[in-house]
């Protein structure tokens, strides 16, 4: 069987702790496997957030996500520090909600100064409950209804244009809309035609994608937009893709962004704000080598401050909206192992009792994570397996060749860096309930979102009379 590391079988699941670098004040979290408050006690029990893994898959059963507040606070506290020390002007971090919203998440992102990016009516929804003030909620989506653009005008938070046919509503909704409340602001978000290496289903910076105004666009948007006066157009937006170490694609994206600024202001356009979206990655697994918040930050700073320079533009306010590498690596997800199966000479499947349905990540995407045994973290790592989920696919498979100690049946096996893209992702396929999940912090564990039963899965059901006995 082929195993996915390089050497050695007498390693523990300990190597995956994070490990401070000598020359780091703090570690950027997307660099490392485990939340930072990952630590072993009593030899072989893992602990997050100074919570035994094992005691809350106990308390609160499994599958079970396990959010660490710390991790997730620092993320912010890096992203937000690091745009206050590198560039001179006016900054707001935006959290990127499609990868985890949730009434909590949300809450703890604002807490922290920054603001969040929805991606519908739902989303928007969450945040506004969670407490976020609206004036820093932005709206994304390449086909809001037109329920969505009213909900997002009356919060009061600010649109993302994405094309034409959301322009025209919007001017239709403000027509027919007195109020002075219904002058919306909005972004434009434009196709940089920026390409980066990563899986085509998460880049969205390129020529042929569903998102944004095409650039041979730009002259006919800016000149429309300039006449339309009830429509507050205050910058614009672009993003090119997620899960992305390369830093150049980012800095040719701010220098492009310069130079709309400028094409915008030849039609009277006053333009202060640029967003350029997010897509740090985040480190999976060992190989990965992912550039630190502040190694993100910076470049991004520098460039659009030289670009500006050199046009004699003002300073925009500069926005982005991380998600992955604020909150992927804050979360794992513990399950329980079940069956096995031997099959000799081919493969070992080891079963646990979720899968694609609270991670449809690997399935979806061949995305790619690693394990530990939460409550063998000292045993040497003998056997290389397959882990397997429970749902009637044989595609539902979570990892290849994971290295592992000897597994039994009730063991507790943790994933790591599952906050981004699993619950918000999430199904009931094969009408399996989704799992609970809590956050963690100095020995305390609090419930984020309920476990569903088996009556929340019919809750929608509608049965018809002539259907029933």
């Amino acid at each position: 069987m082929v195993s996915t590391h390089s050497t050695g079988i007498q390693h523990s699941g300990s190597q995956y702790l994070p490990q401070r670098r000598s020359t780091d004040t703090n570690l950027s979290p997307n660099q490392e496997l485990l939340p930072l408050t990952a630590r072993v006690h009593n030899h072989d029990f893992l602990e997050i957030g100074g919570c035994d893994v094992t005691t809350l898959v106990q308390q609160f059963g499994s599958p079970l996500y396990i959010l660490d507040e710390e991790t997730l606070r620092l993320a912010c506290q890096q992203y937000r520090d690091a745009f206050k020390q590198y560039y001179q002007g006016e900054s707001q971090v935006l959290y990127a909600s499609k990868a985890w919203n949730c009434l909590a998440v949300c809450a703890i992102a604002a807490s922290e100064g920054l603001g969040i990016d929805v991606a519908s009516g739902g989303e928007l929804y969450t945040a506004l409950q969670a407490g976020v003030n609206p004036d820093k909620i932005y709206l994304h989506n390449n086909n809001k209804s037109r329920e969505e653009l009213i909900f997002a005008i009356e919060s009061g938070c600010t649109i993302v244009v994405d094309n034409w046919h959301e322009l025209h509503i919007l001017g239709e909704i403000v027509e027919t809309t007195n109020s002075a409340s219904a002058h919306p602001r909005l972004l434009l978000r434009l196709t940089p035609g920026i390409e980066c290496h990563t899986h085509e289903y998460i880049r969205t910076g390129q020529l042929d994608s569903k998102f944004g105004f095409d650039p041979n666009q730009i002259e006919e948007l800016f000149s429309f937009v300039s006449k339309q006066s009830a429509l507050n157009c205050v910058g614009l937006h672009a993003h090119i893709g997620s899960q992305i170490f390369e830093r150049q694609p980012h800095q040719d994206l701010a220098a492009l962004m310069v130079e709309w600024l400028r094409s915008a202001a030849k039609y009277g356009l006053k333009l202060t704000e640029l967003n350029v979206g997010g897509g740090l990655g985040i480190k999976y697994i060992e190989s990965d080598d992912p550039p630190s918040i502040e190694e993100w930050v910076k470049p991004i700073c520098e460039v659009i401050q030289e670009a500006c320079a050199a046009e004699n533009l003002p300073l925009p306010k500069l926005l982005s909206e991380p998600g992955r590498s604020l909150i992927a690596t804050a979360c794992v997800t513990a399950y329980t192992v079940g069956s096995s199966k031997v099959i000799p000479e081919i493969r070992t499947y080891v079963a646990i009792d979720g899968g694609m349905s609270d991670n449809p990540r690997p399935i979806t995407y061949q995305s790619v994570y690693r394990a530990v045994v939460a409550n063998k973290m000292s045993s040497p790592l003998t056997e290389t397996v397959t882990i397997a989920g429970k749902h009637c696919e044989s595609g539902d498979i979570l990892i290849k060749n994971a290295l592992l100690p000897k597994t039994e049946p009730g063991d507790i096996l943790l994933v790591m860096g599952t906050g981004a893209y699993n619950y918000s992702m999430a199904s009931n396929y094969n009408r399996l309930p989704r799992p609970a999940a809590v956050i963690v912090a100095n020995g305390e564990a609090n419930l984020i979102l309920q476990r569903e039963t088996y009556q929340d899965l019919i809750r929608q059901d509608c049965l018809p009379e002539r259907l029933k006995k």
